[in-house]
């Protein structure tokens, strides 16, 4: 694709975050399997149920918008975020050390996503889309949460049973 305007931009952004939601949906059971502390496994089964709602949320942003379609396209950035997930699981023997790495791991993926839902925000204020903007702005604030989230298993268990 192309990108020749501020709504093709938009447009690829959208598409690419898509593609990351999708790879996520199949990413996340391994991270709750690989997990051993309990809020560790419900957090990552929780943002399973959230990411599956954020797809639905994109579903009803192109529903809404009828100058946005989104592409096929594959996300590079998620797939490598993913990779480094996965070597986690294989290099890191089970327990408090391997919790800490996903930990790790999924914080990055939801710093890309906070950034990229950032960005399409103000997209979306840009060009007037006044919907896509609230939608974007539901997740983009849920990715916000889940970081937090991980944040806050990090410092009171796992971190804990580490040291």
């Amino acid at each position: 694709m192309l990108i020749k305007s501020l709504n093709d931009l938009f447009i690829h952004a959208l598409s690419d975050v898509y593609s990351a939601e999708k790879q996520l949906i199949k990413a996340l059971p391994k991270l709750a399997r690989a997990a051993e502390q309990e809020d560790l496994v419900n957090a990552f089964k929780n943002h399973l149920e959230e990411t599956q709602g954020q797809i639905e949320r994109l579903d009803k942003l192109v529903e809404s918008t009828p100058e946005v379609r989104i592409k096929r396209i594959k996300c590079l950035a998620m797939e490598g975020l993913i990779e480094e997930g996965q070597e986690i699981i294989d290099g890191v023997a089970a327990g408090s050390v391997r919790d800490a790495g996903l930990i790790a791991a999924a914080q990055k993926v939801e710093h890309y996503e906070i950034a990229t839902y950032g960005t399409l925000c103000a997209l979306a204020e840009k060009l007037g889309y006044t919907t896509a903007k609230n939608l974007l702005g539901e997740t983009l604030e849920e990715e916000k949460e889940t970081d937090k989230k991980l944040t806050l298993i990090a410092e009171k268990k796992v971190n804990k049973q580490v040291a």
